[in-house]
């Protein structure tokens, strides 16, 4: 009865140790990649216009603010360039148009509306765009615009400016 005892504890203890005796394993690794481009969107959210309102024809460096909305990719600079408009040669001739009627303004980068702050599309040394860095959220850049004078013919005057954002 001894030897049945033994041989059944023998062939339990066998079959414990079959399976771990014949185990075995084996790995690999693998990489895990993404690709961000960064991307810059002026569009999205509308610009505010620059409405320098309702004035007396005798009225004199007439400022109003307006603002453009814009979403970059965390840490992407970007540059904005303001054109010339439609009735301006230049950066320094815009002007808002009735009919054969002009009067003359000026877009600028900063609330002190100086020569030094004229927005335009200028890039490089002497530029005169607008720099900033992207954060992932819209980011709201103020268009500051003033007419230096409305001794002009009582009228509504109009123009349209296109920006433009490089990154």
């Amino acid at each position: 009865m001894l030897s049945n005892k033994v041989r059944i504890l023998t062939l339990a203890l066998a079959t414990c140790f079959a399976g771990s005796a014949f185990a075995a394993t084996d790995s690999t690794t693998f990489n895990v990649k993404l690709t961000i481009t960064s991307t810059c969107d002026i569009h999205t959210t509308a610009a505010t216009d620059v409405n320098f309102g309702t004035v007396s024809s005798t009225a004199v460096n007439v400022d109003a603010d307006g603002a453009l909305n814009i979403n970059c990719t965390p840490q992407t600079a970007y540059t904005i360039a303001l054109d010339n408009g439609q009735n301006g040669a230049d950066v320094n001739t815009r002007k808002m148009k009735n009919g054969s009627n002009l009067v003359p303004y000026q877009l600028y980068r900063a609330t002190t509306r100086t020569a030094a702050d004229v927005w335009g599309s200028t890039t490089g040394a002497g530029g005169n765009v607008y720099s900033g860095s992207g954060t992932g959220a819209t980011q709201n850049v103020p268009v500051y615009g003033r007419v230096p004078s409305a001794n002009f013919p009582a009228l509504s005057y109009t123009d349209v400016v296109t920006a433009t954002v490089t990154y």
